[in-house]
This record gives structure tokens, C-alpha cells and sequence, in this order.
């Protein structure tokens, strides 16, 4: 169990000075300075970390945001915001000695222009809220992680969120148009708008992904698409992941852009047909999910076009969704993996890492014998089409050392990502699970470069510290073009 630090009793009492100073500045009710009541927020879905803020406070618009920024600004306090807390690599883990700051309270689509398909929103909103409120009109948001039910908008523009459809249309990047921003001055940015593109530095693109590190969104503007009139969705059954994998890489080669691409092996199988009884077959070892959306002629001759492949690569079953409805148990299944898996095992620990869509087989492999070196149990459900791996490492917290070996697994996964041409995350962010993987990618020139960028927009680093980078240096030190290395400074996180 996490064992918290002494009170201290200066804290105590500049937390009660700081939450009255806010109190003036937000709604009283919005300041939340309880220790019982901050342990709402000590951790986000990366749960094997956990630590309350100092205090947290909720605004209800932008000008609450940007008076709290410039009040923490003023004072030096560091300011870690938060979404909905749905991040799985502590993104929004708080800080013992800063202030968290809630963006729930932003909640409400602002416009939905059908003219120029797009919808203004705020941060707070659901990502599967804003398809919801389109849908009579024949529109909706293309970018949809798993967990869109519940992440926020907001927490997609910072992660830069992919889901099950970015394939063919695109991460959250892919699909905005407008941001407004806080910084951590307080001083509002606005970029872009309901135009198609903007002049000047692509300020928007370095912001999406951002992780929160160089200011705080509080209005998005995002491009809605018309439903395409025709959708269907194959699965496809393998006696191995390696020819899964194979016929994921021959598909996207022969020239086909499915709407969708997934693969799960058969841990992730079996545990999702006995949440979900989405009827897949638990004689596979492999299953993929193939959607391919359009006129009904296209559907048609592109489904074909699938199956032959699937069947050259060896699948042994091939079933083709005959109704909306049953292409949408299809999904279901795969968009519940990861509370299904979680029924099977008191603890998982979801990894993300992208690879060549080549190098498939070669790294379910190598998972398969870290599983076995290690101890413990994988199961595998990822985004085939575009290379992005979200193994999840089965371990019981109670159990002395699970944990570790589980961290240890899952950082050797990463690695062979990048070892294999690929990246340390697709769409779950840095936070402090990767933080110290980055040199494994990135050369000291290339953190250093990218730490200037931060300093650009946060010089004194009170926004979400501690966070993507390995080594934190002041911004001064970093005029120079040589910078030596250096020991982590970061303490160690706490862990429960």
C-alpha cells in the first residue's frame, strides 16, 4: 500500500491560505482543499501511481481558467490540469505541491455549424457526446478511442487520441480546425477557427499532443463528417497471429484503406465473448476486424477484395456483418477489451507503442517469449492498421513483485518498438510511464530541442512538470547548444 509522508503543518497551512485566495476567484464550492475530498483526484487511470494534490480547484469557463493561471503564475505554484482522468500513462498525476485543475465544469457544445461542418466545444465534453449531438443530421466525430464513452475532449487534444476509425480518418489532429488556449500567464491564444486552414506557424499542431505541458485548452473546434451510406465489417479468424499480422500488412498493400483494422489474440478473444457475446470465434487464435465503409458498391467490391486476401493468408473463418446492428456488436466487443480483461485478472497494465505494420509478427513473437521469461500473462488487442500495439499485461498488485516484473515487461515492449523502427506511444502520451524511456528514442540534441519549445511557452516550467521529459534543466541552461546529461531529478513517484 502507498505510504503517504507526515502532515506538515506549513503545508496545511498554505493550502488553507491558497484555497481562500482561490475561493475569491472561482466559485467557493470549486475550490476543494479536504485531504479526504482531494483523493478523488490522486490518481488518473494509470492507478498504479497515486498522489493528492495540494489542493484542486474547478473552473467554469475561461476567464475562471485564466485567472486561476495567472493567480498560480504570480506565485510560483505548479498546476497540473486534468480532464476526466481517463489517461493510462499519468498525464494528470497531481503534484504534492501544486494546484490540479479540474476542467469538468466546461462542458457544453457551444455551436454545431452544419454548414461548415464543424462544432465548437468545450474541453469537458465527451468525446462520444459530440457524435451524439449530430446524428439526426447525419454527422459525427471520427476520432473514437475506446474509451470515448468517458475521456473529454479536451484530454483527446492533449493525448492527441486515435481510436478504432483513425486509419482512414485521421488522429484528433487530423481533425481539428480551432483551439483556444490558456497559458500559464493567463494570457488567452486563439488559433485557427471554422475555416479549413490557418496562416502562419501550425501553433495548433504543437499543441495537440502537447500533454498539457504548454498551456490549458479551453475551446475546441472540431470538423464533423457526413455518415457514410454504407458500412460493414468482416471478421476474420487465424490459426496464429503471425498470419493475422501477415494479412494486415497485405491488405494496406494491395492499396485498401479500411475504415477500421483491429486484431486481438486469443486471451483478448476469449475474455471479450464472455463480457460481450459478440459472437467471435474462440477456436482463433488471432481475430481480426475489418470495416470497410462507402457507397454500397465500393463496400461490396472491397469486402470481396478483403476476404480473398484474408483467405490467401490462411483464415480459417470469415464472417461479414449483415445488419447495423450486428456490425456494431462487432465493435462492441472490441471497444469493451479492456474492461473484459479486467474481469479475468485483479490488475492489467495497458501498454501503447507503434510499430511498422511489417514488423507485426516479428514483435507478437517476441511478446510471447517476454510472457514466458517474465511470468506473466499478455493479452493483445491493438489497432492493426495503423501499428499501434495496446498489450495488456495481466498481474496481481497484491501480490510481491507483480508489479515491478509488470513495469519491467511492459518497458522491454516499448523498447522493441522503438527497436523495430517504430515509437515509444501512439495515442496514450509520455506522462511519467515513459518519461524515462525517452532517451531510448530521442538523443539529448533532440530532448533538448524539444524542452526549448516548452520553455517557449512556460519559461518558469509550472505547467504540468515532471511530465514527458527524463531530465527537467531551467530554461536558461539551455542557450547553450551542449547539454550534458544528467540524474533524473524527479523524486520517486508514489506508487500504491
Amino acid at each position: 500500500m502507498l505510504t503517504m509522508p507526515a502532515v506538515d503543518e506549513g503545508a496545511i497551512s498554505a493550502r488553507e491560505a491558497i484555497a481562500a485566495d482561490l475561493a475569491r476567484l472561482v466559485a467557493p464550492a470549486s475550490v476543494i482543499a479536504a485531504p479526504a475530498a482531494l483523493k478523488a483526484y490522486e490518481s488518473d487511470g494509470l492507478t498504479a501511481y497515486r498522489q493528492p494534490p495540494l489542493i484542486a480547484v474547478l473552473p467554469a469557463n475561461t476567464a475562471e481558467v485564466a485567472a486561476v493561471l495567472r493567480y498560480c503564475h504570480a506565485r510560483k505554484l505548479k498546476v497540473v490540469p486534468r480532464g476526466s482522468g481517463t489517461s493510462l500513462s499519468g498525464g494528470a498525476l497531481p503534484l504534492a505541491d501544486g494546484v490540479l485543475l479540474g476542467l469538468g465544469k466546461l462542458n457544453r457544445i457551444l455551436a454545431v455549424d452544419y454548414d461548415n461542418r464543424c462544432a465548437v466545444v468545450q474541453p469537458g465534453v465527451p468525446n462520444l457526446a459530440i457524435s451524439h449531438a449530430v446524428a439526426d443530421r447525419g454527422f459525427y466525430y471520427a476520432p473514437d478511442p475506446s474509451s470515448q464513452i468517458a475521456c473529454s475532449i479536451g484530454g483527446n487534444v492533449a493525448e492527441n487520441s486515435g481510436g478504432v476509425h483513425c486509419l482512414k480518418y485521421g488522429l484528433t489532429t487530423n481533425n481539428l480546425l480551432g483551439l483556444e488556449v490558456v497559458l500559464m500567464d493567463g494570457a488567452v491564444m486563439r488559433l485557427g477557427g471554422r475555416h479549413l486552414d490557418a496562416a502562419g506557424y501550425d501553433l495548433m499542431g504543437i499543441l495537440t499532443g502537447s500533454e498539457g505541458l504548454l498551456g490549458v485548452v479551453t475551446e475546441v473546434t472540431v470538423r464533423l463528417l457526413r455518415r457514410p451510406p454504407t458500412a460493414r465489417a468482416l471478421l476474420a479468424a487465424f490459426a496464429s497471429n503471425e498470419a493475422a499480422g501477415e494479412a494486415v500488412a497485405a491488405i494496406i498493400a494491395a492499396g485498401i484503406i479500411p475504415a477500421g483494422m483491429e486484431m486481438m489474440d486469443k486471451p483478448a478473444v476469449a475474455a471479450v465473448e464472455d463480457f460481450v457475446h459478440a459472437g467471435y470465434p474462440l477456436d482463433a487464435e488471432a481475430l481480426l476486424i475489418v470495416e470497410l465503409d462507402g457507397t454500397a458498391a465500393e463496400v461490396d467490391e472491397l469486402m470481396g477484395r478483403v476476404q480473398d486476401i484474408a483467405q490467401q493468408k490462411g483464415a480459417t473463418s470469415l464472417r461479414v456483418s449483415q445488419s447495423e446492428q450486428e456490425r456494431l456488436v462487432f465493435w462492441a466487443g472490441r471497444k469493451a477489451a479492456f474492461p473484459a480483461v479486467g474481469r479475468i485478472s485483479p490488475d492489467y497494465y495497458c501498454m501503447d507503442g507503434t510499430i511498422p505494420r511489417s514488423k507485426l509478427p516479428l514483435v507478437l513473437t517476441r511478446m510471447a517469449e517476454m510472457s514466458e521469461r517474465f511470468g506473466l500473462k499478455v493479452a493483445n488487442v491493438f489497432h492493426a492498421g495503423d501499428g499501434n500495439l495496446h498489450p495488456l499485461i495481466l498481474y496481481d498488485a497484491n501480490k510481491p513483485g507483480d508489479l515491478d516484473r509488470a513495469e519491467r515487461f511492459g518497458s522491454e515492449i516499448l523498447k522493441l518498438c522503438v527497436e523495430v523502427g517504430g515509437v515509444l506511444t501512439g495515442e496514450h502520451g509520455v506522462g511519467v510511464e515513459k518519461r524515462d524511456l525517452m532517451p531510448s528514442m530521442f538523443s539529448e540534441i533532440d530532448l533538448a530541442q524539444q524542452m526549448r519549445l516548452k520553455c517557449a511557452f512556460d519559461p518558469e516550467q509550472l505547467l504540468n512538470p515532471g511530465k514527458v521529459f527524463p531530465t527537467l534543466r531551467r530554461c536558461a541552461e539551455l542557450g547553450a547548444m551542449h547539454v550534458s546529461g544528467g540524474k533524473l531529478p524527479f523524486p520517486d513517484l508514489p506508487r500504491f
